[in-house]
């Protein structure tokens, strides 16, 4: 999932995406290497060419190369609610990169959140589910890391507010939340979940976005996979369970449709979702991409988000703002999504039956239209069709009063939204 990815706050970070990882697979297991390095060059060709595809597929390039920048020479920064950190530069630079890095180095910050000279990272590189990786993969993307160009260029000090400059204080935080340990398969599971299960859990770290934060950064376990607002860039990840906008319900050639080409008979992605689709998501494998699709539909219920760790919907406005929006829903949205909201998928998902639609938090469906946005372009969707903005054609009332059309016709069962919710997300980061 990291692709221009980054996608949910952890101790002090929104961290970006939604990163997958294939895996060697073997009748009782995952097969380790330990080595980094095959001991010829054909080998050493492989296991780097396999390197580059777990980097791809775990969208390094997302976190670590800023738009035209040089390529894994980190200095993106990433705004928290704790003050901003800048991603390091992770090219096989002698000074100023992992040059000088071992191996064991190298997996020693995937596996248990320490650099190279035992320093505690920031859970912004989310080592705690990069803990499940195994050593095999870790020694692959390790190999290609140090196959690219070196860039000499010093990383960027963070600009944390006091006191969380102090990294002392991220052992309170790795106590209570982080817990080292590679995947281990579940028996009672198919060779396919597993494999769904260890790219979900591991370096795809999914539930970064996808799970609520609570105020020390820390995730919410009890609503694993529930869904949660990310701060600062005020887009809302959907539950992944069957109690909100969950997959129980989808079949498996949807889910991994959207995976794999960002449009399904159900939907389609926008947001930083598409950056994951379009940056690593669409290079994984059928086969990776049927496992986690496999894997997703069997999360089990989970309790909703905290309310706290969403924006909420509006009690206040419903009956006096539907009429106009049926108007305007008539006048803006028909053309593609149909009168009766079944649109004309998979280029128009449908509005009608739609659970981002209805979700508890109005916030993607008020910033899709105030915003517009375009599915990512895909090999399997090369010409995508987009939604146009409204932003400088509609006023907050009439956003609103759409929106609240769309959340509560057709047998959806989503509430009303007021202008002042649509006014807050005016102004908010587009990515």
């Amino acid at each position: 999932m990291n692709r221009k990815s980054l996608f949910a706050l952890s101790a002090v970070v929104v961290a970006a995406a939604a990163a997958l990882v294939p895996v060697l697979w073997s009748g009782s297991g995952y097969l380790r290497s330990s080595a980094a390095f095959a001991a010829t060059p054909a080998d050493q060709a492989d296991l780097i060419k396999r390197g580059e595809y777990l980097a791809r597929a775990g969208d390094c390039v997302a976190c670590h190369t800023v738009r035209g920048g040089k390529l894994f020479a980190g200095g993106l920064p990433m705004a928290t609610p704790f003050g901003t950190l800048y991603t390091p530069n992770i090219t096989p630079d002698d000074e100023y990169g992992i040059g000088k890095w071992s191996a064991d180095d190298f997996y020693r910050a995937m596996h248990t959140g320490r650099s190279k000279d035992g320093s505690l990272l920031y859970p912004a590189f989310p080592f705690a589910s990069y803990t499940k990786v195994t050593r095999a993969d870790a020694d692959a993307i390790y190999a290609y890391l140090r196959s690219v160009a070196p860039v000499h260029v010093a990383s960027r000090p963070h600009e944390l507010k006091f006191p969380f400059n102090n990294r002392n204080l991220l052992i309170g935080w790795r106590t209570l939340f982080f817990r080292e340990g590679e995947y281990k398969p579940d028996p009672n599971q198919s060779v396919e979940w597993n494999r769904g299960a260890y790219l979900v859990e591991g370096l795809g770290h999914c539930s970064m976005c996808h799970t609520s934060i609570n105020a020390v950064g820390g995730p919410v376990n009890s609503a694993a996979f529930a869904g949660g607002l990310i701060p600062l860039q005020n887009w809302y990840a959907p539950s992944l369970t069957s109690s909100e906008g969950g997959l129980g319900g989808w079949d498996i050639m949807d889910i991994s449709s959207l995976l794999k080409t960002g449009i399904s008979q159900r939907g389609a992605v926008f947001g930083p979702m598409a950056d994951v689709v379009h940056n690593s998501l669409q290079y994984l494998s059928d086969d990776d991409i049927k496992a986690m699709a496999t894997y997703l539909k069997t999360i089990p219920q989970k309790s909703e988000a905290p309310e706290t760790m969403q924006m909420e919907t509006s009690e206040a406005f419903g009956g006096e703002l539907l009429q106009q929006g049926q108007k305007i829903y008539h006048d803006n949205c028909a053309k593609c999504h149909a009168e009766n909201g079944l649109g004309m998928p998979p280029n128009f998902p449908p509005l009608a039956n739609n659970q981002s639609i209805q979700m508890r938090s109005a916030v993607n469906p008020i910033r899709m239209v105030l915003n517009g946005g375009y599915p990512p372009s895909t090999e399997g969707n090369p010409r995508p069709y987009g939604m146009p903005p409204f932003a400088q054609a509609l006023s907050n009332q009439e956003v609103a009063a759409v929106v609240t059309f769309i959340r509560m016709s057709w047998g959806n069962k989503g509430k009303p939204v007021s202008p002042q919710q649509v006014a807050d997300l005016r102004s908010a980061p587009l990515d």
